[in-house]
């Protein structure tokens, strides 16, 4: 017992560079090794019923993905177009990007060249990038309506007539699937009410946690096929394709949203260990001082 009150009052005692220091180990060690640490990862019935409809697309498949983000929200976001790449390219389906946003431009051409390349996917045949149109809704409503209205080049500036997966793709309608990676206004309210509702096209999000909230109605209503909500969301979603290409017999490399939430988890576990001894050591030394007192 004497053994123990000391351990504890050492623990509760140490100097706060040396807390600094273990709370920082317990940050970086999960971000620069994440192999190391494999923390379990339950998705929730949102996270998993996005999985399911994408899974259940077919080879051949043609998808509308939508980089409705830009940097400040690139963290929470861009491992989820990450991941939902991964899992469309093992599949083999048609990516057709789009972007609301100006920054859309940069998270797309990231996120294609980061994935492509590992998939073994070609330009133009497997996937196209048309990037960035100003006008928000009346962008969406133009892609619901007619494409080449709006689009003559794609975002490299090859002409659309050119592009031999743009072939028989005329509007929307022409999709399989719509997935919308949104950070607020221009994003997935905008695709629910001016494309995807109308035109009865399957549609899904990934948004930041703040936005979920605003978003939640249109999934509770079925016009949202669920939600990645946030970080964790993306976690979530990486654990399922990875789970998926495992059974493909497919590569796999950790995704960043799952070791920045190990990260998270260890911290907040080592901070709340600390606090726990702070205040074990307080009780102790206080006891001990009322003893020599009488």
């Amino acid at each position: 017992m004497a053994t123990m009150k000391r351990i504890f009052i050492l623990l509760g005692s140490l100097d706060r560079r040396i807390i600094f220091f273990i709370v920082g180990l317990s940050v970086l060690i999960p971000l620069l090794k994440p192999d190391w640490v494999n923390l379990p990862i339950r998705p929730r019935p949102e996270s998993q019923i996005v999985f399911n409809e994408i899974n259940k697309l077919n080879e051949g498949d043609k998808i509308l993905l939508s980089f409705d983000y830009g940097p400040s929200t690139k963290p929470e976001i861009h491992p989820m177009s990450i991941a939902i790449l991964k899992h469309l390219f093992a599949k083999n389906i048609q990516v057709y990007g789009f972007a609301l946003w100006p920054d859309g431009n940069f998270m797309s051409t990231e996120a294609f060249s980061e994935v492509s390349h590992d998939y073994g996917k070609e330009y133009g045949i497997d996937y196209v990038n048309l990037g960035y149109k100003p006008g928000a809704e009346a962008v969406v409503k133009g892609i619901a309506a007619d494409i080449r209205a709006l689009y003559t080049v794609d975002l490299k500036g090859t002409p659309i007539d050119d592009i031999p997966m743009m072939k028989d793709v005329v509007n929307v309608e022409n999709f399989d699937f719509v997935f919308s990676l949104s950070a607020g206004f221009p994003g997935s309210t905008e695709w629910v009410q001016y494309a995807c509702d109308p035109k009865n096209i399957p549609l899904s999000t990934g948004v930041t946690s703040i936005q979920v909230t605003d978003i939640l109605p249109y999934v509770e209503n079925g016009q949202i096929r669920g939600i990645l909500a946030g970080m964790p969301g993306a976690a979530e979603y990486e654990s399922l394709v990875e789970v998926e290409l495992k059974e493909m017999e497919l590569s796999v490399k950790p995704g960043k949203a799952s070791s920045m939430m190990a990260a998270q988890s260890i911290a907040h576990v080592v901070i709340v260990l600390f606090i726990i001894f702070g205040n074990i050591t307080y009780y102790i030394t206080r006891k001990n001082k009322g003893k020599d007192k009488i």
